[in-house]
């Protein structure tokens, strides 16, 4: 996770996400890196373990959500991803990638980033998102994720690709996948409604359903909440966590969170600057690494 320094709106990346909003406040920053910091201790109370890297840029929006622009797989791959605007591109932390092939957490880096050369962009697990069981890789076309280098990335990892389109309410192109599905061990959460092409709809129902997932059908409204903007990880007692924004928890229903506390533990944050005026949430926030 990266403690963000200069936290704010991104203009350059507004025009391709609905979800931001521009919220003239106070100490915007501030708020951003208290409730970072809130959401860090909660981590590790829970017996999670997170390593935090403090961000050295004061230009840099949208350095907390570094899952976009660096992904790390169980098999020690690391990939380092083109993104679709220039103040995202440079976010890109030599260090980090630096600490990581000394720890051995990874030991073979694939990068993309010469792609934007040729305007193909793929935002990470934003733009993917991942079933590592199976080696199934989901991905919603988008500006900021292009279909053909999402197919070629996956070849290369030897993992099936699954793409699709998927829209908001008005009709927009969701920005980034990870928004409207997460897919956790037994389990996956997907806005099927934001799908209306009804054969894309039903290959993603299938396929999910086809590894033996619980399938947990979100709405509009529930996905706008960023409901569908989680990620499981493991604690120390390699026991399952979902975690999500405390605005997420709040649009489930009683059903549904019963579907999800099945099979795992549910941790949620209270993110309300970051959610608002970043437009992503918890997911978006962490970087998941394989021990």
């Amino acid at each position: 996770m990266i403690r963000p320094l200069s936290f704010g709106f991104n203009t350059q990346t507004a025009p391709s996400n609905a979800f931001q909003q521009e919220v003239k406040a106070d100490d915007v920053s501030l708020n951003a890196q208290k409730e970072f910091d809130r959401m860090v201790a909660q981590l590790k109370d829970a017996e999670i373990s997170v390593q935090v890297f403090e961000d050295l840029r004061e230009d840099l929006p949208d350095s907390v959500f570094s899952n976009n622009w660096i992904a790390h797989l169980p098999d020690k791959q690391l990939t380092l991803f083109p993104m679709l605007t220039e103040n995202r591109r440079a976010e890109v932390r030599a260090d980090i990638v630096d600490w990581l092939i000394k720890k051995e957490i990874c030991d073979t880096v694939i990068d993309l980033r010469a792609s934007t050369e040729n305007q193909k962009f793929l935002e990470g697990t934003g733009s993917i998102v991942f079933d590592y069981e199976n080696n199934v890789a989901y991905a919603s076309e988008s500006p900021r994720t292009d279909i053909v280098l999402f197919e070629t990335y996956c070849k290369q990892l030897g993992y099936h690709p699954v793409s699709f389109q998927s829209f908001d309410l008005n009709g927009n192109a969701i920005y980034h996948t990870n928004v409207m599905m997460s897919v956790a061990r037994k389990y996956a959460l997907v806005c099927l409604e934001s799908i209306t092409d009804a054969v894309e709809r039903k290959m993603l129902e299938i396929q999910i359903t086809q590894t033996g997932r619980e399938l947990i059908t979100i709405s509009f409204q529930q996905m706008n909440h960023f409901g569908g903007n989680c990620i499981e990880v493991l604690n120390a007692q390699n026991q399952p966590v979902l975690l999500m924004s405390q605005k997420a928890l709040n649009a489930l229903n009683a059903d549904q969170k019963k579907q999800i506390q099945k099979y795992a533990t549910i941790l949620a944050f209270e993110i309300p600057v970051i959610e608002t005026i970043g437009g992503g949430s918890v997911r978006c926030m962490i970087t998941g690494l394989f021990a």
